[in-house]
């Protein structure tokens, strides 16, 4: 079907979000059509400055208004241990499970020959320093159970061995293949609590 101009520019600019297939695209696109102008540019407006004032914690890595941190700055947090994940998007998953008090490392990444992505390309300096500079007792690599997943845990932990402290691994309740967002909340809770050391 051919649709005006906007519309379709509208609808082209919906598919570049991840999981939003042509369908889905369109239905967000004629939603949008019909809300009140001023909706659409609280909307617009809010999108402008969550851009704008978004951006990462100097500590830890993940998407903040303030740096450091909600996390990194509480207080009533375990300095002792670091969870690493690849994304703030498994960082919120596993804060959903209100089980785990300690820090996070966001590595904003994996590491991915395929895609060109290196050790240098992510966070892992970054990590290596705060352990080295802090007292880490605890590393708990929460990686997604990927190909790409397997090897920066393999690479972090061959890292991390010469510090002396204990590196787990949160257990795989979760299922090969699936991404931290879109597993509940008692599955994370059981990986968490059934991490091994490495």
């Amino acid at each position: 079907m051919e649709y005006t101009k906007p519309l379709a520019k509208l609808i082209e600019c919906f598919q570049k979000l991840p999981s939003i297939g042509p369908k889905t695209a369109q239905r967000l696109a004629l939603h949008l059509i019909k809300m009140p102008e001023y909706e659409v540019e609280k909307f617009a407006q809010t999108m402008i400055e969550a851009k704008n004032t978004i951006s990462y914690c100097e500590i830890c890595f993940n998407m903040t208004s303030q740096s450091p941190c909600e996390i990194c700055s509480n207080p009533l947090r375990d300095k002792s241990t670091v969870c690493v994940v690849s994304e703030t998007k498994d960082l919120i998953a596993i804060e959903k499970t209100n089980e785990y008090k300690g820090l996070y490392h966001v590595l904003q990444g994996l590491i991915s020959p395929v895609e060109g992505i290196g050790p240098d390309d992510i966070r892992v300096r970054e990590l290596l320093n705060r352990v080295h500079e802090n007292d880490i007792k605890e590393v708990i690599l929460a990686l997604n159970p990927s190909v790409e997943g397997e090897a920066t845990s393999l690479y972090l932990c061959k890292l991390l061995k010469p510090f002396d402290i204990k590196v787990s691994r949160i257990a795989f309740g979760l299922p090969l293949g699936c991404e931290l967002e879109y597993a509940d909340e008692m599955t994370l809770v059981k990986a968490l609590e059934g991490r091994q050391q490495l």
